[in-house]
């Protein structure tokens, strides 16, 4: 069923992973949608999986200048934006004392200030139309603490504050803002931190990759399909309730 048919929907960090999932299922909904990243290729081919209905926008979201013009790209080539998906993100993983504040700027820059950045270019038309549909990809790590990845969740705290503070900002004007919050998802991210976890442990990547999916209780990655669905779903007028909502995909992990 097309239910986002007509709708304009940006998509950050739409190389792979959740972001190229949802950049999927907003085009089978009926959405067109600009395709933000920072690798060319990996956009391309999302871009190519996606067809006709997406257009890429190649750009690094921390940097506000190349944000502004990737989303100001996307307008003119769909018109105005409905939907914004903030997905672009990283994660950090150390004891606390090798934790710089370099590493702490860098989360909070592309898992906080880069998200607010793109809101802030989008929101104004929102408001406007009286209708918009803002989802931050935040993480289980948002909601809850988690050993050796301090600035990551506190990154991850921050735009969950940011999206429950917001909705409520924009409730009556018909706009609505929720964050997703997964575990760990079966993406190019927790590819990495296996890798690092058999750097440093010399574990095979079998056991890193089941110690991860051990906080889930349903003994599993995410996929990233999964996640995608539920942001698709709070994009469509079913979803018109749920506002400041940060929605766990973590097979019950809480």
């Amino acid at each position: 069923m097309k239910t986002l048919e007509g709708r304009h929907a940006v998509v950050t960090g739409a190389g792979g992973g959740i972001g190229r999932a949802t950049a999927e299922l907003l085009a089978l909904a009926g959405a067109q949608v600009t395709l933000i990243g920072r690798h060319v290729g990996r956009l391309n081919e999302t871009a190519d999986r996606v067809g006709d209905a997406a257009f890429a926008a190649p750009g690094d979201v921390t940097d506000p200048d190349a944000l502004s013009a990737a989303i100001d790209a996307g307008r003119d080539h769909f018109g105005p934006i409905d939907i914004l998906v903030n997905n672009a993100g990283g994660a950090i993983s150390a004891p606390f004392q090798k934790t710089g504040a370099a590493d702490l700027r860098a989360m909070l820059a592309l898992n906080l200030e880069a998200p607010a950045e793109a809101i802030r270019l989008v929101l104004d038309g929102m408001l406007a139309r009286r209708h918009g549909r803002i989802v931050n990809v935040a993480s289980i790590a948002g909601l809850k603490g988690h050993a050796y990845t301090t600035a990551y969740s506190a990154s991850k705290h921050g735009i969950v504050g940011l999206t429950r503070s917001l909705a409520m900002e924009v409730a009556a004007k018909g706009v609505t803002v929720n964050a997703v919050c997964p575990g760990f998802t079966d993406t190019d991210m927790v590819a990495r931190s296996v890798e690092t976890i058999v750097g440093k442990t010399g574990r095979s990547e079998e056991d890193a990759r089941a110690a991860l999916a051990s906080g889930n209780p349903q003994g599993r990655l995410i996929t990233a399909d999964e996640v995608a669905e539920t942001i698709v779903w709070l994009c469509g007028d079913g979803a018109s309730g749920v506002n400041g909502a940060a929605i766990t995909i973590a097979g019950g992990e809480a």
